[in-house]
């Protein structure tokens, strides 16, 4: 994978907590995304709870036996 981004592109490094762009990316470990706009990167932490959160439930709906 390559460790580098696209112009268009925006991530989130947990390491700093701050949305990088191709110019200031920290290595690909730290980071999450891509993300198409710079508002998205920010939520990151965010929208990886809220998946998580849906995941779970889905998991839970899986775990339910039939009627």
């Amino acid at each position: 994978m390559s460790e580098g981004g696209r112009p268009d592109e925006y991530w989130f490094c947990t390491k700093h907590h701050r949305v990088e762009t191709v110019e200031n990316l920290c290595p690909a470990k730290h980071r999450l995304g891509p993300y198409g706009t710079e508002a998205q990167a920010a939520r990151a932490l965010e929208i990886a709870q809220e998946r998580n959160e849906a995941w779970e439930a889905a998991d839970r709906d899986d775990d339910e036996p039939s009627s």
